[in-house]
């Protein structure tokens, strides 16, 4: 079995998301190539975006959302919300469905609601958006209660919105629509977007994102993807299936002395990439290091974990050297402030926050 090393790894990492070698690729292409971009915060998904084009541009992720609407924003891996390639993202919503959560007595008693309770709530939200209407969660709430004239529902609704709607998201029932001021609409994704193709079979899901989380952060282990998917929520005989589902086109290679799979078509270039001594700035919550998560130390370093994996679940701005995380950042007030874990370049540093100006204010 072929070998390479994790310092080859995150230099092949680094150019298949752009990182290495920006190009002015089309914020759709650019969630498409990462398997998906975090969008818990709006700013820091459109940072992610326009930091990978050659020459960075903000406005990409508010044209493809809401005029192309090639981009949908939605709830995926991990429960967090994202932004996908609308043609992909009901292979995405279905493998997360898997998690059925909703069906734990745990899950029932912490938010007061049955798997019947959610049943009534997606079809009625699914009436009431069926239409092409963008209601706000106000509006949203008061169908679903009108519909069904439950008391229940509406004590419900009022409690645990926000993680009622995950489930919803994940059947295909919603998705974000265009927003009114400052409040957000959901409206229903097979009237919001032309790519919507609904959701596929669990194994045609399985291929389109294993085949996607691969080309972007591979070489990887089934557990290391499940990781990124749900944090190891999903049942192990459903990974198994899903790559055994997906193994077509699939290869082998030793990281380090760790078999991990990658895309066959992938190989070469992987076992040809030598490392990289690049310096390059992401912002918070990116790809690069969600996709591998902030606990493999061979990209965070142990010590400085806290520094980027902060309280609340927030994720800093990272600094990379030689595809590692090697300090963090803040921008206020048009400076920069750098906080590296190790000795960093001046030169390409500079050159890095000259590159990145019009976005740093």
């Amino acid at each position: 079995m072929a070998s390479v090393t994790w310092k080859q790894v995150l230099a092949w990492r680094m150019r298949r998301q752009f990182v290495e070698r920006p190009e002015d690729v089309s914020a759709p292409e650019i969630a498409r190539r990462l398997a998906g971009v975090q969008a818990q915060v709006a700013s820091a998904a459109e940072f992610a975006v326009a930091v990978r084009r050659r020459t960075p541009v903000a406005g990409q992720v508010p044209r493809a959302l809401l005029e192309e609407r090639t981009l949908v924003k939605t709830w995926a891996a991990r429960g967090t919300l994202h932004l996908l390639p609308a043609d992909e993202a009901g292979a995405h919503l279905m493998l997360c469905s898997s998690l059925r959560n909703w069906e734990k007595g745990t899950w029932q008693r912490a938010f007061g609601t049955t798997p019947a309770d959610l049943e009534a709530i997606a079809a009625a939200a699914a009436g009431a958006l069926s239409g092409g209407a963008a209601l706000t969660r106000e509006e949203l709430a008061r169908a679903i209660v009108d519909e069904t004239g439950s008391s229940h529902l509406a004590e419900v609704l009022g409690s645990g919105w926000g993680t009622l709607l995950k489930p919803l998201a994940w059947w295909g029932v919603l998705c974000y629509g265009p927003p009114q001021g400052n409040k957000v609409t959901f409206t229903s994704p097979a009237r919001w977007l032309p790519g919507w193709t609904g959701l596929p079979s669990m194994e045609d899901a399985a291929r389109t994102v294993i085949h996607a989380y691969l080309g972007a952060h591979g070489p990887a282990t089934p557990d290391m993807f499940d990781n990124w998917l749900m944090r190891k929520q999903s049942r192990k005989k459903d990974v198994r299936a899903w790559f055994a589902a997906a193994e077509e086109g699939l290869a082998t290679v030793e990281v380090e002395g760790v078999p991990m799979y990658v895309q066959a078509e992938h190989m070469d270039e992987l076992l040809d990439t030598a490392p990289t001594a690049s310096v390059r700035l992401l912002g918070g919550f990116d790809q690069y290091v969600l996709g591998a998560g902030t606990g493999a130390t061979y990209l965070v370093p142990a010590d400085h974990r806290s520094k980027v994996s902060r309280a609340a679940g927030w994720i800093s701005p990272v600094v990379l050297y030689e595809g590692r995380v090697a300090g963090v950042w803040d921008a206020a007030d048009g400076e920069v402030t750098v906080t590296p874990f190790e000795d960093i370049p001046a030169a390409p540093l500079k050159e890095e926050l000259d590159r990145l100006a019009p976005l740093l204010g």
